[in-house]
């Protein structure tokens, strides 16, 4: 039988960084399901500090790490989560400073883990539609955009709000993530699932509804839009690469190479040849546009059916459970 929350080490670990508004009501509905909260300071101007000392002086439970520099919420993230696992966490949470998550969902949050259904677990701002009415529409329209590349980059197709960072984690799987190459600053969420998926991490949507009130985002949307797309492309090259070239080749690794070859060659005759036409001033021949777009149509379907096999091909057995079996 696995253990209630109430019995696994939980602990909290809050990025701040100017989040004085909000951090002390933040801290205070943090349910006793939580053994240890790590408040870190990563380089804060606006009083962090201070509050986080103040409010640990009345919980035993608050650390705070000051960080002598901002590094990025995905350093701090890092940083707060080795020393959980230093003092014996068994399930990691990282909850925002700034009162858009409710402390109040951890135990929901921490569910799938506390019954080793899953390794990892997000919220998903996006599962209730009369949720998303609170949303700002600039903020909804960037996140679901980026939805879409984070499926790409990442390989988890069953998932959705790649940029949401109430997240819960299994201590055995927080060990083996390489933390070193995980990304600082704000793709950090989305980057950290595609190191979950090279390590085959079974990581699950949990529903949660935000609050957005007078908390002001650091995220610039326009960056986000601009930088992240270029992110995503590189971790699903190396994402490819990684899962059916160099660990595997299985019939998708063929199905792609296939597609590559077939595009690659349909495309490069079929341009050679309307060069020639349009130098000669003649059109070119039943057979010519046949032999340029049969390959093209077939590597479409390889195309195709790597992409059936890569959504089917999701982690669905837990960390955890593999463990006991072996």
């Amino acid at each position: 039988m696995s253990q209630e929350p109430c019995q696994r080490r939980i602990a909290v670990v809050i990025p701040c960084y100017k989040v004085s508004r909000h951090l002390a009501g933040v801290l205070s509905r943090i349910g006793s399901e939580v053994t240890a909260i790590y408040c870190v300071v990563d380089g804060c101007p606006d009083g962090s500090f201070e509050i986080a000392t103040q409010a640990a002086s009345a919980d035993p439970r608050i650390r705070v790490i000051s960080l002598s520099k901002n590094s990025g919420v995905g350093f701090a993230f890092i940083s707060g989560t080795k020393q959980a696992l230093s003092d014996g966490a068994e399930i990691i949470v990282k909850l925002d400073g700034d009162g858009q998550m409710h402390p109040e969902q951890i135990p929901l949050m921490v569910e799938p883990l506390v019954h080793d259904d899953a390794d990892f677990a997000k919220g998903n701002r996006f599962f209730h539609l009369e949720d998303l009415q609170s949303m700002p529409i600039l903020r909804m329209l960037g996140n679901a955009g980026l939805s879409f590349f984070s499926k790409l980059s990442t390989g988890y197709w069953n998932l959705f709000d790649p940029t949401n960072g109430f997240i819960a984690m299994q201590s055995q799987l927080a060990r083996r993530v390489p933390w070193d190459k995980v990304h600082r600053r704000f793709f950090f969420e989305s980057d950290l699932l595609f190191r979950l998926y090279t390590l085959r991490a079974v990581v699950v949507d949990v529903p949660m509804k935000s609050h957005y009130g007078s908390e002001q985002s650091n995220l610039s949307v326009f960056k986000a839009l601009m930088q992240f797309p270029f992110f995503h492309l590189l971790n699903f090259v190396k994402r490819i690469f990684y899962c059916y070239f160099l660990r595997e080749f299985n019939i998708a690794s063929l199905n792609l190479l296939l597609s590559i070859g077939l595009i690659g060659f349909g495309f490069c005759f079929g341009m050679v040849h309307w060069v020639r036409s349009n130098e000669l001033n003649q059109l070119a021949s039943a057979g010519t546009v046949m032999f340029a777009a049969l390959p093209v149509i077939l590597g479409w379907q390889a195309l195709l059916a790597f992409f059936a096999f890569d959504v089917g091909n999701v982690p669905k057995a837990p960390t955890r459970s593999r463990a006991r079996r072996t």
